[in-house]
């Protein structure tokens, strides 16, 4: 059964555990409005880091960020781990289905692949889940490569464009069916700096200006 962390296994949606619309003017003039701010983002994935930590005491564990969207949230994951499992690693893998487009190719690529995974209890943390293929094809090649076991780790699932059954461990939010930014989350390169996660205007991603 697919479990998430968090109080009460709820996994919070854009208003249901976080303030939307606290930014006024701050807001990225391409962006619609704000979905998770950065003290959401903060409380959020301090809850997920120590469930992780609990779950992972004893087993030295190899935690694995997916560049380049996943970044920020890894880098904040890792901090977040109370008490940190003895042992504990960190590590990058590039991967992407997505190239200069707002839609999933459906091939998913690796450029650059994983450290030796060989025996080890590897957390694999994602930026964002939607059709799955990345996701599915990550964790498979994994335990292809002899890890000893595969925990997936979202900051955003998008379950409502899934195409792939595949099971995710622990997911900060759920994200609406909307083209999102920031936080690491990027359109063509642009907005990964943006400290809060946002709505990218159509207007943005249609060639058009956002004036």
């Amino acid at each position: 059964p697919r479990r998430t962390s968090g109080p009460l296994g709820e996994q919070p949606e854009g208003g249901r555990s976080c303030e939307m619309g606290s930014r006024g003017g701050g807001l990225h003039p391409d962006v619609e409005r704000e979905l998770f701010s950065a003290e959401c983002l903060a409380a959020r994935v301090g809850e997920v880091g120590r469930a992780l930590a609990a779950e992972l005491e004893g087993k030295r564990p190899l935690l694995l960020g997916v560049l380049r969207g996943a970044f920020v949230f890894a880098a904040d994951l890792v901090r977040a781990l109370e008490p940190v499992p003895e042992g504990t690693e960190v590590g990058f893998l590039r991967a992407s289905s997505y190239g200069a487009g707002t839609e999933s190719s459906g091939q998913v690529r690796v450029d650059a692949p994983p450290p030796d995974v060989r025996g080890r209890h590897v957390v694999l943390v994602e930026d964002i889940v939607d059709t799955g293929r990345t996701l599915a094809a990550l964790v498979a090649r994994l335990r292809a490569e002899g890890a000893e076991s595969v925990t997936t780790c979202t900051l955003l699932d998008k379950a409502a464009r899934r195409v792939v059954d595949v099971h995710v461990d622990h997911s900060c939010f759920a994200c609406p069916d909307e083209f999102v930014v920031g936080y690491g989350l990027d359109f063509d390169e642009r907005y990964r700096t943006l400290p809060y996660i946002g709505v990218l205007k159509p207007a943005a991603y249609s060639g058009l200006s956002s004036d």
